[in-house]
């Protein structure tokens, strides 16, 4: 039986690239999509399935990063790749901030894109992370549910956290009051440890810490060039 082809869509203004960079991946065994601005990219999304998306940022009528936000809304965990003529530290911490797994500057070599998708695929197939026993746990004031992975703060409304959001509270939670290292959350959840997921384990690190500030008695340190510390007082 013959195993059905990754479906990607690929968001690229410039008409030739986005048909020489189509190709490529079709070359190498994907099923590619292409839109030629954000417009049509999040139509393409909104009717088809796929399993990675690859969005160039500056585009007309909606750019990659306002295109993103809406494919998040839609799928928090569709691995999504940006492509972009800047090499700005703001736009990549913009691009970490909204949900990017990786980011790459042009020119480039369409190898190494082709590289990090494969990655990327395997990654998000992974199932390597597995909460086992308690799933119901208090955090100060709040309480935790890894299983529906829901926050809960006294009686308000729980808030739906993303699979890397519950599965690194999980970690922090089973390390609490001690050290998690960087190397073992990021091996365990993103099963890689580089410069790109930790820059986005940086960004699940400050949501988390936006969600558990309204206790003013839970707090996740910073344990310099080490990893990081729960503490519940």
């Amino acid at each position: 039986m013959k195993i059905p082809s990754k479906h990607i869509l690929l968001v690229e203004d410039d008409a030739n690239f986005g048909a020489i960079l189509r190709d490529y991946l079709q070359l190498n065994g994907y099923s590619v999509q292409l839109a030629r601005n954000g417009l049509d990219g999040f139509e393409k999304f909104r009717k088809s399935q796929f399993d990675l998306c690859v969005l160039d940022v500056m585009m007309p009528y909606k750019d990659g990063f306002t295109l993103a936000k809406e494919i998040r809304a839609k799928n928090k965990e569709i691995p999504l790749v940006f492509l972009t003529a800047k090499s700005m530290k703001e736009d990549v911490l913009q691009g970490y901030k909204i949900g990017a797994d990786d980011y790459l500057t042009k020119p480039f070599d369409s190898e190494i894109l082709l590289q990090k998708i494969e990655v990327l695929l395997k990654r998000s197939k992974s199932q390597s992370f597995k909460p086992n026993g308690e799933v119901h746990f208090n955090i100060g004031t709040f309480h935790f549910n890894s299983r529906l992975r829901t926050l809960s703060y006294k009686n308000d409304a729980p808030i739906s956290l993303s699979p890397k959001e519950s599965q690194l509270l999980y970690l922090l939670v089973q390390n609490k009051d001690d050290l998690l290292t960087r190397e073992q959350a990021l091996t365990q959840i993103w099963h890689d440890d580089n410069y790109f997921t930790s820059r986005s384990m940086d960004v699940y690190i400050a949501k988390l810490r936006k969600y558990l500030k309204k206790d003013p008695g839970v707090e996740i340190t910073n344990i310099h060039g080490e990893g990081f510390r729960l503490v519940t007082n």
